[in-house]
């Protein structure tokens, strides 16, 4: 979702185009296994990395994206004349975009972590009284609107309004910490979810008529790179043809559920069917599933997890039952070893969270991304669903056991913590309130 966005946060201790199309193509950063350690201990959200924006053919623009521990997806964009890079987190579930004040982070010795915006640098800046913030559930976020160029790829916004944010400190260690390497969020949600009822991203892009069409797409890379389209979709990540389902509530990407299945989705022989909660909203700022508290207590039961400091763990030889939800009729499935986010010793973490508030609904985020293409269909209300292709990403679910990628392995070292947070206003939007 994103501004209440469930993002769900690891503290990993490891040992180990075509014309008017722009495309942004995420890569995943190296790391070594001192930086994830500084991950797992200092940052409750996933490392983004440096990125740069490259000329391509005319009419298409590529941007290097991150992909960091398949838990979050974010690249960089340009604001002010001339530009400065910000590195921001594109987010379905929310509508705001805010950059923080670089003179904030030099006052606070962040800069060497983070890219602030330097409102004095810009020729085209333009200051506003009207405050911004935003509280989450680790702190606020204030600042004040304002207005300047803002550039993604070769897509261009003059005097667009977003908000400079000059207190961060509210967000703890998430942002104070060096291993803290996002800088802003760019939400990509409808105008009514804005914070100050100011334009969104893609309601100026729109206007704007840069668009081939008002649509985007994302890819999201298992452990990989991965790619996010503007104004159309990328037929090199996805099979088959899209299924579509209309968009229920325009604030959220929200969209109607069917039921939910547990079981095995290649003999339809389930266990367990839930159909209390209809409806489900998509949010590439959201890390896992995440549900109402009974619904996923129900489904823990099923697979034999068992709970540990807010994560659902199971046992990595055990048998790996599907999580299937059921969209306009047709079932999405989410197999065994698809849900896993980590390993620790003989346990393997699940990406699979209760929601913290008293929600009747469902958020499908990077761990069912990664499964299924989904096109943004801003102009129609609607969202696509198609099968992701990745050539590099081999199937581990072998005689249905749990069965973890070397990369996700961790031999036995501490159990990941988790955090259900991160940036987002989605359930308490009404309120103004954000979960961190």
């Amino acid at each position: 979702m994103a501004f209440m966005r469930f993002l769900l946060v690891l503290f990993l201790r490891a040992r180990l185009a075509q014309s008017d199309v722009f495309r942004i193509s995420l890569q995943k950063q190296k790391m070594s296994y001192k930086d994830l350690d500084k991950s797992a201990m200092n940052f409750a959200a996933p490392l983004l990395t440096t990125l740069e924006t490259q000329s391509g053919e005319a009419g298409i623009a590529s941007v290097r994206l991150a992909n960091n521990l398949n838990t979050q997806y974010s690249g960089e964009i340009k604001v002010g004349m001339p530009p400065q890079r910000i590195r921001v987190i594109f987010d379905t579930g929310s509508s705001n975009l805010w950059v923080p004040n670089g003179r904030h982070l030099a006052q606070n010795k962040l800069l060497s972590s983070h890219k602030g915006f330097f409102s004095k640098l810009s020729e085209t800046f333009k200051f506003s009284v009207e405050k911004f913030k935003i509280q989450y559930g680790s702190g606020p976020v204030s600042g004040s609107y304002c207005s300047d160029n803002i550039q993604i790829g070769d897509l261009k916004i003059s005097n667009f309004t977003f908000a400079h944010v000059d207190d961060v400190l509210g967000l703890g260690s998430l942002y104070t910490q060096p291993s803290s390497s996002f800088d802003g969020i760019l939400g990509l949600g409808f105008g009514s979810l804005s914070v100050g009822q100011v334009p969104t991203v893609m309601q100026a892009l729109n206007a704007s008529g840069q668009l081939q069409e008002p649509v985007f797409g994302f890819f999201l890379g298992d452990n990989e790179d991965g790619q996010l389209v503007l104004g159309g979709v990328d037929p090199a990540y996805y099979r088959g043809n899209f299924s579509f389902v209309p968009v229920i509530s325009a604030g959220y990407w929200e969209i109607a559920m069917d039921e939910i299945k547990i079981g095995s989705a290649s003999s339809e022989s389930w266990f367990m069917k839930l159909s209390k909660s209809q409806s489900a909203i998509v949010d590439s700022g959201t890390s896992a599933l995440v549900g109402p508290a009974n619904e996923v207590e129900a489904i823990a039961a099923v697979l034999g997890a068992q709970k540990i400091k807010n994560l659902y763990v199971v046992e990595c030889e055990a048998a790996s039952p599907s999580i299937t939800f059921t969209l306009s009729g047709k079932d999405y499935s989410i197999k065994g070893q698809e849900l896993i986010l980590q390993q620790s010793g003989d346990w393997c973490v699940l990406g699979l969270m209760a929601s913290a508030a008293a929600t009747t609904h469902w958020i499908l985020g990077d761990v069912f991304m990664r499964k299924y293409y989904v096109q943004f269909d801003w102009g129609n209300r609607q969202v696509g669903f198609a099968q992701a292709a990745s050539p590099t990403s081999p199937d581990y679910l072998v005689d249905g056991l749990w069965q973890v990628p070397i990369w996700q392995r961790q031999g036995s070292g501490v159990l990941i913590q988790a955090l259900i947070c991160m940036l987002d206003n989605k359930l308490l939007a009404q309120q103004g309130v954000a979960t961190l």
